[in-house]
């Protein structure tokens, strides 16, 4: 467990420890600190933040596709549709700018030392906001070059505020870096908790907390004076409750989330400390954990890290002292109520049982994500014969006499037979199948990085490529389009998508092979060609009845693209033979476009030729 593992190391005190140097050093600069064994730490502080939150970036998010000349998520990258982007808050983005190019230089610089071996990014208060971008850059980096060097990155943060929206927090998850950062929070603390709520409104009393704690860190003795307590701070503090409380809930018909946590979190308290990982998880945490303080304990935990870390100890976790009552025979049951001991909340009674349902949500149910992508492997197989099958039928379809070939076929299929039927049902067996891998992987219950096995996308292709032409003939065969309009904005399924996107993914970590198909390929390389195709001969159609010039110029335009297009398919030999079979809706179409652009011709000449009579400029 992370928890162990970080209080049975000096992770933890020698982060803060450099997080208070930092805190002391020169203005919006960070610390850099070599210690043995090929450990490097880099400290960011608390930076002041007063005219930063006056500012409008300070209420905004912003895209995050790169930091500096690094794109970011880019090759793992899964969303659903209709996903926002990955965004963050743009003034701690704006914060974080001014450290990038030193902190660049400075680990460029770093791993260049053959020595270093590990990399600890630290930082307190929106600091460690700074040391996850830095953490994130510094990842997204050594996945570059990771053929390259070796280094492990581990990011600690110190009351950080949120930093990203779920579409962030998702993708931090995808790329499997959640257990590369650690967010320490204590137990009242309202800096990580305060971006719950819109808090544009209290800029004043915002101000105010930040300076309070920015000259506590660089004063300690000026953290022990006692802090007066407004009316307005407290309404702040009430307001932060609220929206928090309403996170709790989100998914239930509540407010929208814009925050959301990434990464496990280290819950630390004067009793011990818990780690909880999942976002509504930690949300709940966070919530149940702050409802039990007041305003005067949001603001002095903030300061009180160190003291909370020097106290975190594995003899400290092992003490049974300080549980109530009996500890149970269940060791998972033991094992919740120790957690609960060490969040705080076991003085109160009214906490516990939602204490416990909380830390249950962290618990993974059912088998884990590698056991079950092995037993999807073995399903895969089994549903190789059904995917032959259908490739048997692509080749049968090939060989008939009337060289319609393997789509026009399918769409035209008169008949039931045997061999048909048993090709469509297999369609709808594997398309059951790939959807049932696509909602396990969306629901966790995979591997992360299954999207990015070598395997499965090239699996998910070919599949793609053989299946998608039954299901475009499907769609057209039947009249579909009629009424909900043309396939590839209409009728194609979600999956198709996802897989583009995991092949387009994929190409983009292999290198570029540029060397020329001798041979046409067996499956169509665009699995949309016919339907593009159909459209095509819409487009055609439409020409020989439309009479608006300005119409009739932007349906010659599309054909043109299209036919350039489909020319350079088949000049790089990337369509199976069957597209240019004699009886295909392809070659049909190339026919009645040569037949048309002949009549334009004619017509042309005809105009040109009898001009002089139509402008009345011959005399009989």
């Amino acid at each position: 467990m992370l928890a162990t593992f970080l209080t049975s190391t000096p992770l933890l005190s020698e982060s803060w420890q450099l997080c208070t140097t930092a805190a002391a050093a020169a203005p919006r600069s960070f610390v850099t600190e070599q210690r043995g064994g090929g450990v490097v730490y880099v400290a960011f502080p608390g930076v002041e933040m007063v005219a930063a939150s006056t500012d409008s970036s300070w209420r905004n998010f912003v895209a995050l596709d790169s930091i500096g000349d690094m794109p970011l998520f880019s090759a793992r990258r899964l969303n659903k549709e209709g996903d926002e982007p990955v965004m963050v808050h743009a003034g701690m983005l704006n914060l974080f700018s001014i450290f990038f190019e030193p902190f660049q230089k400075q680990m460029l610089a770093i791993m260049g030392d053959t020595n270093t071996k590990f990399i600890v990014i630290t930082g307190h208060s929106i600091g460690g906001a700074t040391a996850s971008l830095c953490a994130l850059w510094l990842l997204s980096y050594l996945h570059q070059i990771s053929s390259f060097m070796s280094v492990s990155v581990l990011c600690i943060t110190f009351g950080s505020p949120m930093l990203g929206n779920g579409s962030f927090s998702r993708a931090i998850l995808r790329e499997r870096w959640g257990g590369n950062f650690c967010h320490v929070v204590s137990k009242h603390d309202i800096m990580p908790r305060l971006l719950f709520a819109p808090i544009t409104s209290y800029t004043t009393q915002l101000n105010f907390l930040l300076q309070f704690w920015q000259l506590s860190m660089t004063d300690p003795g000026f953290g022990k004076l006692a802090i007066s307590i407004s009316d307005q701070q407290k309404e702040l503090f009430d307001f932060v409750m609220s929206h928090l409380d309403a996170a709790t809930h989100y998914g239930e018909g509540s407010a929208h989330v814009w925050f959301h946590p990434f990464g496990s979190y280290l819950f630390v308290s004067s009793e011990g400390a818990v780690c909880v990982d999942g976002a509504n998880a930690v949300i709940k945490m966070m919530h149940l954990m702050f409802a039990s303080g007041s305003l005067a304990c949001s603001i002095e935990d903030h300061l009180k890290y160190g003291e909370y870390v020097k106290n975190l100890s594995l003899q400290f976790l092992n003490q049974n002292n300080s549980m109530q009552g009996s500890i149970h025979d269940s060791s998972y049951e033991a094992g919740l109520e120790l957690a609960v001991q060490s969040s705080g909340l076991a003085s109160q009674e009214s906490e516990i049982e939602p204490a416990k349902e909380c830390l249950k949500m962290t618990r993974r149910m059912g088998p884990s994500p590698t056991k079950n992508a092995a037993n999807l492997a073995i399903t895969l197989s089994k549903f190789v014969p059904y995917r032959a099958e259908i490739e048997w039928y692509k080749a049968w379809c090939d060989q008939q006499v009337d060289q319609m070939g393997y789509y026009d076929l399918f769409k035209r299929r008169r008949s039931t037979s045997r061999m048909t039927m048993k090709v469509n049902m297999n369609r709808h067996k594997l398309a059951r199948f790939w959807n049932n891998v696509i909602e396990k992987l969306e629901t966790n219950e995979l591997p992360h990085d299954l999207a990015v096995r070598a395997k499965w996308v090239n699996a998910s292709h070919f599949y793609k490529l053989l299946v998608e032409p039954l299901d475009i003939a499907e769609y057209y065969g039947k009249g579909m389009h009629t009424t909900k309009g043309h396939y590839i904005q209409h009728g194609r399924e979600r999956r198709y998508e996802i897989f583009d996107r995991w092949w387009k993914d994929g190409m983009a970590n292999t290198e570029e092979n540029n060397e020329r198909r001798s041979k046409f390929a067996s499956l169509t390389q665009d699995s949309c060609f016919w339907a593009r195709v159909e459209e095509a001969r819409e487009w055609l159609d439409s020409v020989r009845s439309e009479s608006d010039t300005t119409k009739l110029a932007v349906l010659w335009d599309n054909i043109e693209k299209f036919e350039k297009y489909a020319m350079e398919l088949v000049d790089n030999k990337e369509v199976s033979e069957d597209v240019l079979a004699k009886n295909s809706s392809y070659s049909i179409w190339l026919e009645d476009l040569r037949g048309l652009r002949e009549l334009k011709a004619k017509v042309k000449r005809f105009s040109h030729h009898f001009n002089p009579f139509l402008d009345g400029e011959v005399i009989p």
